[in-house]
């Protein structure tokens, strides 16, 4: 297994926690100085580039996942052994100088100051509210995970040290962006890539829902959810509803992140948009990460979901995994969970490299696991040629962060937790607007275990499933290979050391 997990360039993280770099790198930015008034789309395109590497399968989405009920990281004899970065993950038992803890404060915290940059000194009324927009989804992800936000002003003197906001003062500061954000982009966008109004409505929603969790005097909870806020959630899913946003019908819920979801989709709010031609953020990874060595496409044979986790999902449920078109018949891989003999062109039943069948197992350990075992996820899928064989050049799925199906089942939570709906809508009646079409049977009634399995349903893998665990008090609980109840104080990572050394302001966090 080759290790893939990118390391930051040290001078960036300089611009965060003592000074600044003397210059920004040429080929990204110009030449230009950052105080000239000059600033434009060029730099903004910079910010926009800095959510690249939220589509690694490394670093945020590894922080959001791995720890959570739905992911593990099994190692496989010399294979993702990888100095136990997902084992830790998994168990809960990392440190302060884990290596993922330390690049993704760092690749999260970069993006903060680029958008600071931009909305500083850009005079372009959309630029501003596009970076303010960017500033306040980096600083989501790092009060989400971090729980503090250090902030360098741009036109400080390079010697100044940053300050740093509490979790309460990080999303108040978040919520002004956004409505900023909201007021000046536009109703809509070209493709996904490109924030409009309907992006920073879902933010803000998302904010708002969790500003119980981040608003806590105790890490961990107990939460008291406020009105106030709950309605919010509601008004903003509303606004989105408005703009034309739906659901994908039944039998068609896999097309919000097939090769064609740029045309396709109709729930993608905000993600990373691509082509064939130009695919910055490829989604090619989402199935490498679990694709045996002799599935076509060739993977990395590493990544699965828990048995419990596939279990929480009726037979009948489309999202549990469907042949889907063009796939399927072309290279015998199915969308959603794969689990048993497994399949490539023309049917043929494949083999491990040993010889022997390749069956994907219930079964799987977080040390010791054979190349076969662990259910794997395949929610992300390349377009076959039509003789079965996968072209190596960039595939055009679009990365999706926001989408309309997470927007109802907020919504829906927000009336849950005392929000009240100007129209009326019930809990119930949007749980089961997200089930029907899937295939899986109406509920009578949602208990709040009901909302979040179902939220893990909708939403498996991509990225919020920590998010979620938390905000249900649920996170620390036992699960496969993690026997024993962790700490609360687990719901935050602590602040990498080395930036503690740099930057007084910043404590570390509680149980570090």
């Amino acid at each position: 297994m080759k290790n893939i997990i990118s390391r930051t360039v040290i001078c960036c993280i300089a611009c965060l926690t003592v000074a600044s770099c003397a210059k920004l790198d040429e080929k990204l930015y110009g030449s230009k100085s950052l105080s000239d008034g000059t600033i434009g789309a060029a730099e903004l395109g910079a910010v926009y580039a800095q959510l690249n590497g939220q589509t690694d399968q490394a670093n945020t989405y590894a922080l959001q996942e791995h720890p959570t009920d739905e992911m593990m990281g099994p190692t496989r004899g010399t294979d993702w052994g990888d100095f136990g970065t997902w084992r830790k993950l998994h168990t809960h038992t990392w440190t302060a100088s884990h290596n993922q803890v330390n690049d993704t404060w760092d690749q999260l915290n970069i993006g903060v100051f680029r958008a600071t940059q931009v909305v500083e000194k850009a005079s372009d009324t959309q630029i501003k509210a596009e970076a303010s927009f960017l500033r306040a989804y980096f600083m989501f992800q790092v009060v989400d995970l971090y729980g503090q936000q250090p902030f360098r002003d741009p036109n400080a003197p390079t010697s100044a040290i940053p300050t740093v906001m509490s979790r309460t003062e990080a999303t108040d500061y978040m919520i002004k962006d956004l409505e900023f954000a909201e007021t000046n982009l536009p109703q809509t966008s070209a493709n996904i890539g490109k924030a409009n109004k309907a992006a920073a409505q879902a933010l803000l929603a998302k904010v708002y829902l969790n500003r119980a969790v981040y608003n806590s005097a105790t890490v961990g909870g107990p939460f008291t959810f406020a009105k106030a806020d709950m309605d919010k959630v509601i008004e903003y899913a509303n606004k989105i509803t408005a703009a034309g946003y739906t659901l994908e019908p039944a039998g068609k819920y896999f097309q919000d992140f097939a090769w064609d979801n740029s045309d396709q989709s109709h729930g993608n709010i905000f993600g990373m948009y691509n082509t064939t031609e130009n695919a910055p953020a490829s989604a090619q990874n989402r199935w490498k990460m679990g694709l045996h060595y002799n599935q076509t496409p060739d993977g990395w044979n590493g990544f699965t979901t828990l048995a419990d986790f596939y279990d929480s999902f009726q037979a009948t449920d489309e999202r549990r995994g469907v042949a889907y078109p063009g796939l399927t018949d072309k290279i015998g891989l199915r969308a959603g969970f794969a689990i048993g003999q497994q399949y490539g062109p023309g049917n043929k039943a494949l083999t491990q490299r040993s010889g022997k069948p390749l069956v994907f197992t219930r079964e799987v350990n977080l040390n010791y696991s054979t190349e076969a075992q662990g259910i794997r996820v395949f929610k992300y899928f390349p377009q076959p040629n039509a003789d079965g064989t996968v072209p190596n050049s960039p595939n055009d799925n679009d990365y999706v962060f926001l989408r309309y199906a997470d927007v109802v089942l907020e919504k829906a939570e927000a009336i849950m937790r005392g929000g009240t709906d100007p129209g009326g809508a019930t809990v119930l009646g949007l749980v089961n607007s997200i089930r029907t079409p899937r295939g899986a049977t109406a509920l009578g009634a949602v208990t709040e275990a009901d909302m979040l399995a179902e939220r893990g349903r909708e939403l498996y893998w991509e990225g919020w499933r920590r998010n979620d665990l938390i905000r249900f008090g649920k996170f620390n609980d036992p699960v496969d290979q993690r026997p024993a109840t962790t700490d609360k104080t687990r719901t935050l990572y602590p602040i990498p050391q080395r930036a503690i050394d740099t930057n007084p302001n910043l404590k570390q966090n509680p149980g570090y």
